[in-house]
Parts: C-alpha cells; structure tokens; sequence
C-alpha cells in the first residue's frame, strides 16, 4: 500500500509516518519501481502500535523501547512493566502539579469578587507572585509599584 493509505489504515498522518522514519522509530520503507513507498500490513500494525502509545502520552523514545520489546520474542515482561510503570510516576507526577494549579487558581478565583471594581485578586497575584493583600470590605486591593530612586 501507498503512504497515504498505509497513514489511513493506522490513524497516522503521512507526515507523521515520513518523520517516523526519519528517526528511525520505523524501518525505512521498501520502494515501488516508480520510486514510491510502499507499505505491509506489518508497517500498518507498527504505526498502530506507536499511535496507541502516543494515546497513553508515551515519549517517543520509550515507544522505541516497547517497539524494540514487541519485536523481540525473548523478551522479559518486567522491562515492559518497568517502562509502563516508569510512565505512570511520570504521569502522576504531572497530575499533582496540575492539580495544584487548578486549586491555586479556584482558590483565586473564589477570592475575586467578579463585580464592576477593578481590584482583582488574581491579577494581583499574577502580577507580583505573591497572594493579594485584603482591602476594604475584604476584597484584595492592588499593589502600587514603588516608585523608583531618584538618582
């Protein structure tokens, strides 16, 4: 099969498949006479492999490992399990950090009053780094900058 259906029959753009190739996460593709690539469903079912790790959010280097792993009948399950478990701490490492964010940024927005007053909490924030300071009724007031030193 040409590129364009080999990219079809996987759910990977040719452009993708061609950079694939380049970097060696797929075999350079055989030629047809005319000089055009052609595709076996051994390549298809390659590039599915690699699509469906890039669904789970693998490196393309880890993709290279498991590629590697797949193709080699004597290997051992616990480095395929080390590599998916390596991917998790990664991955719950980053939805920590998102989850943080998505407090910080609701407990900001709780504390703005959302109104016609141009104070803001979050922009106060945003703008020094530091949690805004309480104003008159409790709303966060912004922080002037200093002016600076004559000299």
């Amino acid at each position: 099969m040409n590129i364009g259906q080999a990219a079809a029959a996987s759910g990977i753009s040719a452009k993708m498949l061609r950079y694939y190739e380049e970097i060696g996460l797929m075999p350079r593709a055989g030629r047809s006479p005319a000089g055009y690539r052609r595709y076996t469903e051994a390549d298809v079912q390659t590039l599915r492999f690699i699509r469906r790790g890039r669904d789970l959010g693998l490196s393309l280097e880890r993709i290279r490992l498991l590629v590697g792993l797949w193709h080699d009948r004597d290997r051992s399950s616990a480095d395929v399990k080390r590599i998916a478990l390596e991917h998790v701490a990664e991955l719950d490492g980053r939805i920590a950090e998102l989850t943080a964010m998505r407090d910080r940024l609701r407990a900001l927005a709780g504390s703005c009053h959302g109104d016609q007053h141009p104070d803001c909490p979050i922009l106060e924030e945003l703008e020094t780094g530091r949690p805004a300071a309480a104003g008159p009724r409790g709303r966060a007031r912004r922080a002037v900058p200093a002016a600076a030193p004559a000299g």
